[in-house]
């Protein structure tokens, strides 16, 4: 019964892990940012790093998927303090959706007040081509559906409220900030917006499933993102997501594609440097935004 054991001295023990962190770097971060699959390049913009492996975090979990490095990066990016996580935890890894979301709960106690995840995903929307980047608007928790949610379990008031909203669980002025941003980045034929839909993977979706998903309104697909979406908002953090378009879902049973990691990580490169850049200015601009509000 691992996850009982894991609300025990649940907020002592992210509290604790927060506090070792916080002895052991002088910066005081604003910003968190988690990168997906193939897009650890984020944290290697990062001026006056101080890196930690997750194996040497207390109460830390461990990633194990190719493409995710495993450490937490602090840093400056463009004058901005910054924690950036390079690798995430995943349902399929095996992991209790608490322990996946744990890192949200220590970005929260760190003093982050807006979280920006990216993540790799499949495009469902027709008009949706591979290296597009998708804007997240909403999602749909399959996981959620069926009991699975990052906030099953006793509530502890010191985090947020039993019930939290997720209807703005998308923070409108920031999906504004990267349409303007990008715009002026000149990402425009590429920049999307739409609805993220997360499943628990590891196999890949069937062709009835991407046709399902795609009635139901979802735009991509991927294995990640919303269980941290959901406590970055419980804890009252403002959060901004991107999907990559590393791959177009099957929908017809003529095709002869197939989904593969080996393609997610490598559109996740040719793409990368262009996500960093939007991600990087939307940082700075959310400074200036601050310092006018």
């Amino acid at each position: 019964s691992y996850p009982e054991g894991i609300f025990q001295h649940f907020y002592e023990d992210c509290k604790g892990t927060a506090d070792w962190l916080l002895a052991q770097t002088s910066v005081r971060p604003l910003v968190g940012i988690v990168c997906g699959s193939g897009m650890g390049g984020l944290a290697d913009m990062l001026k006056d790093q101080v890196a930690f492996n997750y194996k040497d975090i207390p109460n830390f979990p461990q990633s194990t998927v190719d493409g995710h490095a495993g450490r937490l990066v602090f840093g400056m990016l463009k004058g901005r303090p910054c924690v950036c996580m390079q690798g995430r935890f995943h349902l399929y890894e095996g992991y209790a959706i608490q322990k996946i979301t744990l890192p949200m709960r220590i970005f929260s106690l760190l003093g982050v007040e807006t979280v920006i995840l990216t993540n790799a995903a499949g495009g469902l929307n027709q008009d949706f081509k591979v290296g597009d980047i998708m804007i997240m608007k909403d999602h749909i928790n399959m996981p959620g559906f069926a009991g699975n949610n990052p906030l099953s379990g006793p509530n502890d008031d010191r985090f947020g409220v039993r019930f939290p909203c997720m209807s703005d669980a998308y923070d409108r002025e920031l999906q504004q900030l990267a349409v303007d941003v990008g715009q002026e980045l000149g990402y425009g034929d590429f920049l999307r917006e739409g609805v993220y839909c997360v499943l628990g993977g590891p196999s890949f979706e069937t062709i009835a499933e991407c046709r399902m998903l795609h009635k139901l309104g979802a735009d991509a697909v991927g294995m990640s993102t919303v269980h941290e979406v959901i406590v970055a908002r419980h804890c009252g953090m403002r959060v901004f997501a991107l999907s990559l378009i590393t791959n177009k879902a099957v929908m017809d049973y003529d095709s002869e594609e197939k989904a593969n990691h080996k393609e997610v990580l490598e559109t996740g490169q040719h793409r990368s440097i262009q996500l960093q850049k939007l991600v990087s200015t939307m940082v700075t601009r959310m400074e200036y935004n601050n310092t006018n509000a």
